[in-house]
């Protein structure tokens, strides 16, 4: 059966997903019958997961690996390739912590490692897709940082350069590997060197018309045109923050900061037109001991922010997708913070990790009406949700997840139209319909400078590369960014 034929199939069953109301949108008419998945395949280590221009073909990044799956048959997504270890002929091979891949045409890039691995490679594994069975490794182009993320447009990947210094967005030749340019937030206002580098990360990248939207946790969401990567220009910021309020919070202030909203920049894109800017903010809760002996939670999930950015120099808050709502908002708790999106002419897909993934109408950005809500938390934590192809009315998005527990992480395809989930389970044994947390009201601190702290936090405070984000424990993990770099440094030379 082939896409067109399934799809007739899928229009006369009407498959489904929730359109539980959140604020800052509504629910819509639910399509008739149950939303559920079309199809499901494991793949080990799933992470970021990126769609062909013909919709057809799904590559994921995997961890260890990346791999390749044929989801015209969307009731039967099949694996075409799967290749593990890359570059375990090298002597600090393989590549490995691979959490994202971009594709530019033909070619794919897959980028990491996505935190500080001492001792192994780090850089871009340029790959020719063209025959998507058979992916040919044509190059590495090695760097001297660790690439959480990264772009691919008009032959250019843009890579997050989280040096632990400046922080910086790099510009290579995808052909060549030759730099090409570079931007930091630092490079604006050098008032930004003195906010720890991890409260500064360069975390994700979006380009539409070479112009880079970059995500830089708690210095917002910065808009530069690169039309000359040699010669940057900001053109507008989102939220960018007091650089000097910020370096002047006490330890204990700044890990609050990094996991609590506001800020957490997490990741962003555009519409089609690059006039609606989508600004992902992954957060949580930190539970605070107060003066009187209780406890209460500070902060809590976040959600998708929608930006008019059509005036790049005065954009402006159209509205606030919130996420799920979880029993345990903690960062060992059940997660159902903003992650990865992607629009599609008027619909916006996103992913809520546990929280599951939703489909919004966004034609008017004041307004986002909730389409559809799928979500399996005992299994199922969603990495991103991207559109895959359209047909008639109907249509297929896909989500990655990254699993839950003993459930294998893996690729979904999805109906693409409004729905209710027949029977969705609850996100924890206590699920909470109200607000999570309460936020006590600020109390200056004496210098004015910060909020002060409570009595006492059951959260410590982390060094700068145990950045929220970059995954749990990176700074126990891995040495430091600074000495990873002078290692490979002398490595190399």
């Amino acid at each position: 059966m082939d896409r067109r034929q399934f799809l007739r199939t899928v229009g006369a069953s009407a498959l489904a997903v929730s359109t539980a109301a959140v604020v800052g949108s509504r629910p819509a008419t639910a399509h008739p019958g149950p939303f559920e998945p079309l199809g499901r395949i494991d793949i080990d280590g799933a992470k970021e997961a990126v769609v062909s221009a013909d919709g057809e073909t799904v590559f994921v990044a995997a961890t260890s690996g990346y791999a390749v799956v044929d989801i015209s048959a969307p009731d039967r997504p099949e694996l075409l390739a799967e290749r593990r270890d890359p570059l375990s002929d090298r002597e600090d091979g393989p590549f490995r912590g691979l959490y994202d891949a971009k594709l530019d045409g033909d070619t794919l890039l897959v980028v990491g490692p996505a935190n500080p691995i001492p001792g192994a490679p780090a850089g871009v594994l340029v790959v020719d897709v063209s025959d998507p069975a058979n992916p040919d490794e044509i190059a590495f182009h090695e760097t001297g940082f660790p690439i959480h993320n990264c772009f691919a447009a008009d032959g250019r990947a843009y890579l997050t350069a989280n040096d632990g210094d400046r922080n910086p967005l790099v510009v290579l030749d995808i052909d060549s590997g030759d730099e090409l340019g570079r931007w930091s937030v630092v490079d604006v206002d050098d008032r930004w060197a003195d906010v720890p580098p991890s409260m500064r990360s360069v975390h994700d990248v979006w380009v539409h018309d070479r112009v880079a939207h970059v995500a830089l946790w708690d210095a917002g969401t910065w808009l530069v045109d690169l039309s000359d990567p040699a010669s940057p220009s900001v053109l507008g910021a989102v939220s960018p923050g007091d650089p000097e309020e910020i370096a002047a919070l006490t330890p204990r202030g700044r890990n609050r900061e990094r996991r609590t909203p506001p800020g957490n920049h997490h990741y962003v894109a555009t519409d089609d037109a690059g006039d609606l800017l989508g600004v992902g903010v992954e957060s949580w809760a930190i539970e605070v001991d107060r003066d009187d002996g209780t406890t209460e939670l500070v902060g809590g999930p976040s959600g998708v922010e929608l930006w008019d950015v059509t005036d790049p120099a005065n954009p402006e808050r159209r509205s606030t997708i919130e996420p799920p709502a979880s029993p345990d908002p903690t960062l060992s708790g059940v997660w159902t913070t903003a992650h990865n999106f992607d629009f599609r002419d008027d619909r916006l897909y996103t992913s809520w990790y546990r929280g599951g993934v939703k489909r919004h109408d966004v034609s008017d950005p004041t307004d986002p009406v909730e389409l559809a809500w799928w979500r399996d938390p005992e299994r199922a934590s969603f990495w991103t949700a991207q559109y895959a192809y359209p047909f008639a009315d109907e249509g297929v998005f896909v989500a990655s997840s990254r699993g839950v527990d003993d459930a294998s992480p893996a690729l979904y395809t999805f109906p693409d139209h409004a729905g209710d989930q027949r029977d969705p389970p609850t996100l924890g044994a206590e699920p909470t319909t109200e607000p999570l947390v309460n936020t006590p009201t600020p109390t200056p601190s004496p210098s004015g400078n910060e909020t002060a702290a409570p009595a006492s936090e059951t959260e410590s405070s982390t060094s700068t590369t145990d950045a929220p984000g970059f995954g749990l424990g990176v700074g126990a993990a891995a040495l430091g960014v600074a000495g990873w770099l002078v290692r490979r440094h002398e490595r190399r030379d």
